[in-house]
Parts: C-alpha cells; structure tokens; sequence
C-alpha cells in the first residue's frame, strides 16, 4: 500500500538521514517563511484570522496556550490554532517559497504545523529541520501525483497538499509511529479544502490566505487525533475513493513513493524576490534586466509581448484588479508595477494604488501569447519577453530561472536583506537576534525563545 509506504518513510526518518545540504535548505525555507509570516502578520486579512485563533485557543479569555502567533504583540494560543494564523500570515502576502518545478506544494506552508507543535512540545531546531524535511518529502510527491490536474479541477492545490505536509511535520514532532502516521495520511485526506473561485470572480481573494492557514490547522487535527488513536482509511491516497481519484485526473501514484530517501524534494525549494505570484518573477526579472541595459521606461513603449504558459493564460491575466491579492496574482499588473516602483520591495505591492492610471495604461500594453517553452519539462515558469518601443526599437529577453530558484540561488546577503525588510517591524535589533538565531537553528535546544522575537 503506498499510503503506507510513505507513511513508514516519514515516521521513520532522522536528523541524520538528512544530507548536510538539504538541512540548509530547509534552514533556509523556516528562515524565510518566519519573515514573510512577521510581514504578513498585521494585514487585514491576517489580523482577522489571528483574532479567531486567539479567542479560540483559549477558551474566549485571549489568553492561555504555549503557542505564539508570529508577528503579534505578545499572541500566544493552542497549537492548531496557531497553525492556523502563522499558516494564513505565511502566505498573507505572495512572498512564501515554492517548488521548482511546480508541484502544486507552498513547502513555507508546512513550517507553521511544525512551528506550532514544535513550541508546544519543548522540541528544539534539530527536531524542527527533521519535520519540515519530512513533511516536504511527502507533500511534493503527493503534488507530483495528481500530474498537475487539480487545479484545472478547481482546487488550489496548497489547500490540499499542504494538509498532509502539515500532519506529516505534526506527527513527527508528537513521536507518531508508522501505524499512526497513516492513520493521520487517513484523516487528513478528509480534511483538504480550497477553491480556485477567488481566481475568477474578481473578489473575494482573502480567501487563498485562508487555504494555508487551513491546511496547516488541519495537519495538526489530523495528526493529534491519530495520536489519540483516531482512525482514517489506509489507502486514502490511492484507493478507489481516495485522494488520487477524488481531486486529479490522470494521477500517477507511482511517484507516491518514488526514490524515497535518494531524491530529496527539498532540494528544489525555491524562493521569490518579489511579493507576488511566482509566474511573474520571471518576466519581472527579465524586465529588470532589459531595462537596465536599453535605459527605457513607461512612456517609451508601445507594446510588451509576453510568452508564457497556459495557467497564466487562463488564471493570471487580471488587467484591472480590485484588490491587492488580485494585483499581486496578475502577472501583467505586476509586470507594469515593476516600471513604477522596486518590485523586490513588499511595500511597494503593499502600497500599490489600483486606480494608478499610468500602471494600468501600461498594463494595457502588455500581450500576453502562449510560449511552447513552457510544456517542456521543468519549464512552466519560462518565459519569452518581447518590448517594441515608440522609436522602432525591439528588445527581447528569454528567461527559464529566476534568482531564488535551486539553479539561480540569490546570494547569501540578497536573502538575508528580503528577511530584513520583511521584519522591519520588528526594529533592527529584534530582527538581527532573530535571524542570528535562525542561522543557527540546529543549535536551539528549545524555539520559545526565538519565536518570542518574532513577536512585534
């Protein structure tokens, strides 16, 4: 049974398993997500979240619980209910990793599961590396087996992948036995959620925040009640009603279990630069560069030809967005941005006034065709950048990585600074603790100290 093949793998994997450069990797991705989440924590959508997890982690008297909710003044709530918020404030702003090639898997949203039982549980950063680890090695091969199918269903893939990344990091750190890690893949696989609507209906886009911030509370559900001897079905993965059949078509559950212990997915966690969807990056890196070397701006052009793939073509071509979530999940919107203000700056999509004439008259320029490019494997996020200019001038510009992914990693001081601006609200002093502390996860015997710093 593969469901339980992969559930024996996770329960059953150590610190020491875990090459040198896959711990770093994974360092790397709790470093970024505790940023992201620190920014995303006061926004509106991710105070409302906060606001529920307090009350109810608590019994309503705001306050009780060991957990803390990143980027809250002194928030503290029960673990699922911190999941929830530091779920929700990781993805709060399109500034959380990803994996290259897609899989349909945020790997930031398995570290809030792991943050939230990790705290409660007195586990130290040995311990957290060796959860998200795991939870990423499952999540990514459950997204690769649904052969990228479930969201041409509807479903935003996070909200369900993420549930099991989630229960996997839960149950590693609560000591589950391979046993009762599949009965939690069994009762996670009941729990997954998350529509693509948002995407369509032009409002409403708080809702994608929610999807993480669900599957994260849902992980830590599903492996607190496999603790406790709670049940779900032993093939919920690839079994006639399960998973696989209910939210893909054309699935491959062979990759459930392929090269485990020998292909480590985290590897190919990659992070972004800018705060918006991860199909813009690319062109907005290309933009950057053609910009630079031709000297032109706004007025200059007459027309920006973008080649890109068929998800961009059918869920990312917003041309006038009615909120920020929209903005930031345009790719032509977020291209226009660039010209206007640095992209690599979260403030910038933070700020971003929608009704800017100038941002969406270029925006109106912008064509979006389809690019073969992005068929080939490993590809979807290539892109081909064509700009016509007012004075007959052509430039174009053909990008397959962007800084930030596994083949085009920023440099050390690049991904230190997007920590830095993303906790500015902290003052520089808590934020250099908190990222000393970070770049020296495996020697923390106990995170409560740490994440204490990540409170504003």
């Amino acid at each position: 049974m593969q469901t339980r093949a992969l559930a024996e793998f996770v329960a059953g994997l150590r610190f020491e398993d875990i090459p040198d450069d896959v711990r770093a990797r994974a360092r790397d991705c709790i470093q970024d997500t505790i940023g992201v989440a620190v920014f995303g924590a006061p926004l509106p959508w991710s105070r409302i979240v906060s606001d529920y997890a307090r009350h109810n982690g608590s019994g309503g008297s705001g306050g009780g619980g060991a957990c803390t909710i990143l980027g809250v003044t002194g928030a503290k709530t029960s673990a699922p209910m911190a999941a929830l918020a530091n779920g929700a404030a990781a993805h709060a702003f399109e500034m959380d990793c990803l994996r290259k090639p897609s899989a349909g898997v945020h790997p930031g949203g398995l570290v809030p599961p792991a943050l939230a039982v990790a705290e409660e549980q007195g586990a130290g950063g040995r311990d957290l590396i060796t959860a998200f680890v795991a939870a990423m090695e499952a999540a990514t091969r459950i997204g690769l087996a649904t052969n990228h199918s479930s969201e041409e269903k509807g479903f935003h893939n996070p909200g369900l992948t993420g549930v099991f990344g989630g229960l996997v990091a839960a149950g590693k750190l609560l000591g589950l036995d391979a046993g009762q890690m599949t009965n939690a893949f069994g009762i996670g696989g009941s729990l997954c959620s998350g529509l693509l609507e948002f995407a369509k209906s032009g409002a409403g886009g708080m809702v994608k925040r929610l999807h993480l911030g669900r599957a994260a509370e849902g992980g830590v559900l599903a492996a607190s009640l496999a603790r406790g001897g709670f049940e779900g079905p032993p093939t919920v993965l690839e079994g006639r009603f399960g998973f696989l059949t209910a939210f893909a078509d054309n699935a491959l559950p062979e990759k459930l279990n392929e090269n485990l212990g020998t292909t480590w997915e985290t590897r190919t966690i990659c992070f972004k630069r800018s705060a918006c969807h991860a199909t813009a990056q690319g062109p907005i890196q290309a933009m950057d560069d053609l910009r630079s070397e031709a000297g032109f701006g706004p007025d200059d052009v007459a027309e920006i030809v973008l080649g890109t793939s068929r998800k961009v073509l059918a869920n990312h071509d917003i041309r006038a967005p009615v909120d920020v979530m929209g903005a930031q999940y345009s790719v032509p919107y977020s291209l226009a941005l660039s010209f206007f203000h640095n992209a690599v700056d979260p403030y910038s999509f933070l700020k971003a006034d929608l009704s800017d004439r100038a941002v969406l008259d270029l925006c109106a320029r912008i064509r979006l065709d389809f690019f073969d490019e992005t068929t080939k494997p490993g590809q979807n996020w290539a892109c081909r950048l064509a700009v016509r200019l007012k004075d007959g001038r052509t430039f174009d510009r053909t990008v397959t990585d962007f800084r930030g992914t596994p083949t085009l990693p920023m440099t050390p001081a690049e991904f230190d600074a997007k920590f830095g601006a993303a906790t500015r609200a902290l003052g520089p002093e808590k934020s250099a603790r908190l990222l000393d502390g970070l770049h020296r996860l495996e020697e923390q015997e106990s995170l409560s100290d740490l994440l204490a710093l990540a409170s504003a």
